[in-house]
């Protein structure tokens, strides 16, 4: 049995790492990444610190460069927004970190693996433990590949709405029936799928598409195209 655990727990750590888009030369680094604080000792909150400082420099670094314009409180909302627990929880889940975690046994009884805190925590410290590994450069070409679609679907002018809740209000204001958003494909490996959205406005029959790792950012992005094909 010991055999087949270790066996299952390595193709995880494997697929984790494909995953994550970086492969670490030192597995025990990871394994304490991947390590809770109730495990005892060897357990990931120093990477947790290093990862939370490291997160937020890229992340103010990639609004400064993409937003020459931007101004300090409309980047800071974004920021906040991109660095906050459930958004890493999220991209915890796209990657499956949860199978991978290292848990005592009072968290594995009360589903550890699943709350968005323990997992946004293993984010930043594989953040961390990229960092000590391979670099500043490296980590932070990491860091956003893994939010390259969050970054892609700012508009920092629009005071914090997406463009679902743009284009709906458009549509509301015109007194013309919502947007409809339907999965119009899955892509990838089940590790690690992609979803294809499509974006449909009953006025013109417009249509539009998009894909992300998520059905979420997919859909922000098909309404983002579907607002540039209204001309809004």
């Amino acid at each position: 049995m010991k055999n087949v655990v270790s066996s299952s727990l390595k193709l995880s750590l494997n697929r984790l790492q494909q995953a994550l888009g970086y492969e670490f030369q030192s597995q025990t680094l990871l394994a304490t990444a991947l390590s809770h604080r109730s495990v005892g000792k060897d357990n990931n909150e120093r990477l947790e610190f290093l990862g939370d400082a490291l997160l937020s420099t890229i992340i103010a670094e990639e609004l400064f460069n993409r937003f020459p314009e931007g101004q300090e409180g409309d980047m800071s909302r974004v920021r906040a927004s991109l660095v906050k627990g459930e958004t890493l929880a999220e991209i915890a889940r796209e990657k499956n970190i949860g199978e991978c975690l290292r848990l005592g046994e009072g968290e594995l009884k009360t589903g550890g693996f699943r709350r968005s805190s323990i997992l946004a925590d293993a984010v930043e410290a594989i953040i961390g433990a990229i960092y000590l590994e391979a670099g500043l450069e490296v980590c932070r070409k990491i860091v956003l590949f893994w939010f390259a679609d969050m970054l892609d679907s700012i508009e920092l002018e629009e005071s914090g709405k997406d463009s679902k809740t743009r284009l709906q209000e458009y549509m509301q204001e015109h007194k013309q029936d919502l947007p409809v958003y339907r999965v119009v494909n899955r892509l990838g490996e089940a590790h690690s799928p992609k979803f294809e959205v499509s974006c449909e406005v009953h006025s013109g029959g417009k249509k539009t598409s998009a894909i992300s790792t998520s059905k979420r950012k997919a859909e922000k992005l098909a309404a983002k195209q579907m607002l540039l094909e209204l001309g809004l």
